[in-house]
C-alpha cells in the first residue's frame, strides 16, 4: 500500500551536459525513482547493455560516442530493453529529429529547454501516475 514496500523505479539519464542531468537526477530522486547518470553514449550502451533493470531511460540526442539515436536504436535491438520507455531530450527539435526517434522507437520526445515538473509528470505516467494524488512538487 505505500511506496516503501516497493523497491524505486530505475531511470537511466544520459545527457553530457553535466548541469542538465543534475536538475533531471534531483527532481527525478525527488520521487520514487532511482537515478543513474551517465555523460555519453557509450557509458549509456553500457548500462543497457548490462542485466540491472532499467524501467525507463531518458536520452539526450547530441552526445559522445554515441549519439541518443544510436543508443535508441541499439536499446530496441536488445531483448531484454526491446520494451523499456525511452524518452529523447534535445535541443534539437526539428521535425525530421522528432520523426527519425519515434520511428526508432522512442515513447516520447522533449525539447530543451524543457520543464523538469513536466518531464517528472511524463515519467509518472508512464507508470500509471505520480505516487500520491494531489502531489504539486
Amino acid at each position: 500500500m505505500n511506496d516503501e514496500t516497493r523497491a524505486p523505479r530505475r531511470v537511466l539519464v544520459a545527457d553530457d551536459e553535466p548541469h542538465i542531468g543534475r536538475i533531471i537526477q534531483m527532481k527525478l530522486e525527488q520521487g520514487p525513482y532511482e537515478v543513474t547518470l551517465v555523460s555519453d553514449g557509450r557509458a549509456a550502451l553500457e548500462e543497457l547493455n548490462g542485466p540491472e533493470p532499467i524501467d525507463v531511460v531518458l536520452l539526450d540526442i547530441m552526445m559522445p560516442h554515441a549519439t541518443g539515436l544510436e543508443v535508441l536504436a541499439e536499446a530496441r535491438r536488445l531483448p531484454h530493453r526491446r520494451d523499456t520507455p525511452i524518452i529523447i531530450l534535445t535541443a534539437k527539435g526539428q521535425d525530421a529529429d522528432r520523426r527519425q526517434a519515434i520511428e526508432l522507437g522512442a515513447t516520447d520526445f522533449f525539447t530543451k529547454p524543457f520543464s523538469p515538473k513536466k518531464l517528472l509528470a511524463r515519467v509518472d505516467e508512464l507508470f500509471g501516475g505520480p505516487s500520491s494524488e494531489g502531489d504539486d512538487a
